[in-house]
C-alpha cells in the first residue's frame, strides 16, 4: 500500500531524497545486551523499539482532481509511453501551478539537464537533442520567472488513459552505529562482490533492455540470496557491514525508501544511499496484510504497518521476510541522496517514475484527490514498485513532516507530462 512504494526492467530499483527540512534527531536506543545469534534457519530475534513521537500519518487534505483527457484505451501489449498513446494537452498557463512550485521545479530541472541530454529515453517520447534548447536556457534563467520558462519551452501531453496513482517517500533517519554494540544488531550491508549484473541484451536482441542479477554457483548462474536467507546469516562474516541499525522495522522501511540518515551514538549523522539490490521482486507487505484482513482500513500507512510489526516481533520478522527484496547501501559523503539520474533529489519537487513511460528529467503535472502533491514535479528517480503509465512516487524530503505526509500518501487523479515543444511537434506529426 502507499508506504511500500519506493522510491525498471527485470531488476527492481530504489531511490532516495534530498533533505529539505531539519529532521528531529533520532533517539539513541537504551543499550540492551547483545542478542545471542539465532540458530541456522531461525528468525533473528530483534528487539522492537517504540514508535517515535509525532509518527502518525498526516491527515489527507482533500481536493478535486482534473479529469483525464478523453483517450482511446491503450493497447494491452503497450510497454512504453509511445505504445500507450500520446495526446496533446492544454497549455502550461492553463494549469494550476503556483510560482513557488514552478521555481522549485526549475531548480530541480536544471540539475537534471546534463543527464537528460545524454541518457537514452526508453519511453520513445523524446530525443536527446530536443532537450538542448530548454536546458541551455535554464542555465541562466531567473528562478523568480520560472513560470514563463516552462510556458515558453514546454507543451503538455497525456500518456494513455492519464489516470494517475501517486504514493510518497522521504529520507528517514534512524538510530545506528558504525560498529556492532549492545542495542545495535541489525546489519546494514554494502554490495557483496559476488552479486553480478547480467545484461540479457548481449545474448539476444529480443532481450534488449532487460537485466537480471544473481551469483555464480559452480558452473551455474543462480538467483541471489533473498531476504529470509540474508536474515538467517548468509552474508555474515564477510566484512560487508557498513553500519548496524538499532531497529529492524525502521531499517526495513529505510530499505524501501532507498536512502536515509543514520544517527550515530555520538550524535554524528552518517548518510547512506542505494547501491544495488538483490534482484528479487519487491513485495509490499501492506497489501499482503490487508488482503489477509490483518490490517484494518486506515492502518495501511507506513505508521500503521510499523505498529503491527512491533506488536509481535516474531510475527513481524516473519512478515518482513515475505518481501524477498534486499537493498544494499553505500555511504554518501557529498550532496544527496541521489536519484536515478545521479543528481540529488529535491523534497516537494522530485518524483520517481517508470522511465518506460516518463523521460527521466521531464516535468510532471499532477492533479489528484489530495491537495498536498498537486502541482509541478520533476521526474528524477525510479522505484521497484513504480511501474506503468501515470504511476508516481512523490519525494517529501526529511524530518517528521515529510515522514507523516509520505507515510500515508495515496492520491488518485490525472497526470500530464511536460515535453520540449520540438518533441511534441514530432509526436503529433505521426
Amino acid at each position: 500500500m502507499p508506504a511500500l512504494s519506493a522510491c525498471s526492467s527485470v531488476i527492481p530499483d530504489a531511490g532516495g531524497g534530498r533533505v529539505e527540512t531539519t529532521p528531529r534527531p533520532a533517539p539513541v536506543p537504551t543499550p540492551t545486551p547483545a542478542p545471542t545469534p539465532a540458530p541456522t534457519g531461525a528468525t533473528r530475534p530483534y528487539t522492537p523499539r517504540p514508535s517515535e513521537s509525532g509518527a502518525a500519518a498526516a491527515r489527507p487534505i482533500p481536493a478535486t482532481p482534473k479529469p483525464p483527457l478523453p483517450a482511446p484505451a491503450p493497447p494491452a501489449t503497450a510497454t512504453t509511453a509511445l505504445e500507450a498513446g500520446v495526446i496533446a494537452g492544454p497549455e502550461f498557463n492553463e494549469l494550476d501551478i503556483t510560482a513557488e512550485q514552478a521555481t522549485a521545479a526549475l531548480k530541480a530541472f536544471r540539475l537534471s539537464c546534463p543527464s537528460v541530454q545524454r541518457r537514452p529515453d526508453v519511453s520513445g517520447l523524446t530525443q536527446n537533442a530536443e532537450w538542448a534548447e530548454s536546458c541551455n536556457a535554464a542555465k541562466d534563467w531567473a528562478d523568480r520567472d520560472a513560470t514563463n520558462f516552462f510556458s515558453r519551452y514546454f507543451g503538455t501531453v497525456q500518456i494513455g488513459a492519464g489516470t494517475a496513482f501517486v504514493t510518497g517517500y522521504y529520507e528517514p533517519e534512524i538510530a545506528a552505529s558504525r560498529t556492532r554494540r549492545a542495542g545495535y544488531d541489525v546489519p546494514v550491508y554494502r554490495r557483496p562482490p559476488d552479486l553480478v549484473d547480467v545484461d540479457l541484451g548481449q545474448f539476444s536482441d529480443e532481450l534488449k533492455g532487460r537485466k537480471i542479477r544473481g551469483r555464480v554457483e559452480g558452473s551455474n548462474f543462480v538467483r541471489y540470496h533473498d531476504r529470509a536467507t540474508i536474515e538467517r546469516g548468509a552474508l555474515e562474516g564477510r566484512g560487508l557491514e557498513i553500519a548496524w541499525a538499532a531497529d529492524a522495522a525502521e531499517f526495513f522501511f529505510l530499505q524501501i525508501q532507498g536512502s536515509g540518515r543514520l544517527r550515530l551514538p555520538d550524535g554524528e549523522v552518517m548518510r547512506i544511499g542505494y547501491d544495488t539490490q538483490n534482484g528479487r521482486d519487491y513485495v509490499g507487505i501492506g497489501k499482503l496484510l490487508a488482503d489477509r484482513g490483518e490490517l484494518k482500513p486506515g492502518q495501511t500507512s507506513m505508521q500503521g504497518i510499523l505498529d503491527y510489526l512491533r506488536a509481535d516481533p516474531v510475527r513481524g520478522a516473519a512478515v518482513m521476510n515475505e518481501n524477498p527484496s534486499w537493498v544494499f547501501f553505500r555511504e554518501l559523503t557529498g550532496p544527496g541522496p541521489l536519484g536515478a539520474l545521479g543528481v540529488p533529489v529535491t523534497g516537494r519537487a522530485s518524483v520517481a517514475a517508470d522511465p518506460k513511460y516518463v523521460p527521466l528529467g521531464a516535468p510532471v503535472f499532477l492533479s489528484l484527490d489530495r491537495a498536498e502533491p498537486n502541482g509541478l514535479w520533476i521526474a528524477q528517480d525510479t522505484g521497484g514498485a513504480i511501474r506503468g503509465a501515470n504511476r508516481f512516487d512523490s519525494f517529501w524530503g526529511a524530518g517528521n513532516e515529510a515522514r507523516a505526509i509520505a507515510g500515508g500518501m495515496a492520491g488518485r487523479g490525472s497526470a500530464l507530462l511536460l515535453l520540449p515543444r520540438a518533441s511534441i511537434a514530432r509526436l503529433t506529426r505521426r
